[in-house]
């Protein structure tokens, strides 16, 4: 199952300086993290941004999810992180490994140099780069990115292992794109215009994002996702579509037709929102925590 959030270029549009800025993305990378994503992804919305726009966003929120160990080697200095040092730390056990060494816990490692014999040195977060044998059939390049398993620090027992990357990837997306992957799951987009979440449709709901994934997309400040993707409000609270999710066939029917509104639904998740205005750090965290209760 993979769960993928998407926000908006003009995320903080709102912001009235870099650090507010700053500040809001990094509530969005521990809501993430919280929440166990996979993918956290921006897609564009020039017409929405002001100060700041897609490649500060993507830069704050991939220097988040970066563990502190590589950020340095991966971003050097840069205008986009002058007030960096004020996001808060995401604390998720892929980025800081396992408690307990003798499991092997997975931490991100940086290609520092690719070697003969199949062999490279890989900075991952120890006293000293480590060399490492490349597995057959995995190919790596100076400055790449990787997954090391680490099984003991004294004496140091580590390996390089073919998968993905702890923590969740930060991208620049095509919303439509996006939408359109193989593993988008459920495509839901929040809005206060969306159909109302009731305990019911979460039971329901949730069954199926446990089962298929799901990719959650949001909006910005005074700017949510139908005036984003140029769509009516009232268009977009279509019926909940609980007969078209018992088949297949009929689960396209209700998609809407051509991007960028292809969801499978809209979602308020706030329907007894007493604010006039939920912004999107909280709209992420009301929503994902609905989403990620257990059916048992």
């Amino acid at each position: 199952m993979t769960v993928s959030v998407l926000v908006p270029s003009s995320l903080v549009r709102e912001a009235e300086d870099k650090r507010e800025a700053t500040r809001k993305l990094g509530y969005v990378a521990r809501a993430a993290t919280i929440f166990r994503a996979d993918r956290l992804g921006v897609f564009p919305d020039p017409d929405g941004e002001e100060k700041w726009g897609g490649g500060f966003v993507s830069t704050v929120l991939e220097y988040a999810a970066t563990p502190p160990y590589l950020r340095k080697e991966v971003f050097g200095r840069r205008d986009e992180l002058e007030y960096a040092g004020i996001l808060p730390p995401l604390r998720g056990p892929s980025l800081t490994g396992s408690e307990s060494e003798g499991s092997g816990s997975s931490r991100q490692g940086i290609v520092t140099e690719v070697g003969p014999e199949g062999r490279v040195r890989v900075n991952c977060g120890l006293q000293h780069p480590i060399s490492l044998v490349v597995p057959p059939k995995m190919a790596v390049e100076e400055g790449e990115r990787v997954t090391v398993r680490i099984s003991s620090r004294s004496p140091v027992r580590a390996k390089l292992v073919d998968e993905p990357r702890p923590g969740f990837e930060v991208t620049r997306t095509d919303l439509p794109a996006a939408l359109d992957r193989d593993d988008a799951g459920v495509r839901i987009a929040t809005s206060r215009h969306g159909v109302e979440l009731t305990t019911g449709r979460l039971t329901e709901l949730v069954g199926r994002t446990a089962a298929d994934g799901m990719t959650v997309v949001f909006g910005s400040p005074g700017r949510g996702l139908p005036e984003i993707l140029d769509l009516p409000p009232e268009s977009v609270g279509h019926a909940w579509p609980t007969d078209s999710w018992g088949d297949e066939a009929d689960a396209k029917s209700e998609v809407e037709s051509g991007a960028p509104g292809r969801f499978d639904l809209w979602l308020n998740a706030v329907p007894n929102q007493g604010s006039g205005v939920v912004r999107t750090e909280e709209a992420i965290v009301a929503t994902l925590a609905c989403l990620n209760l257990k059916e048992k």
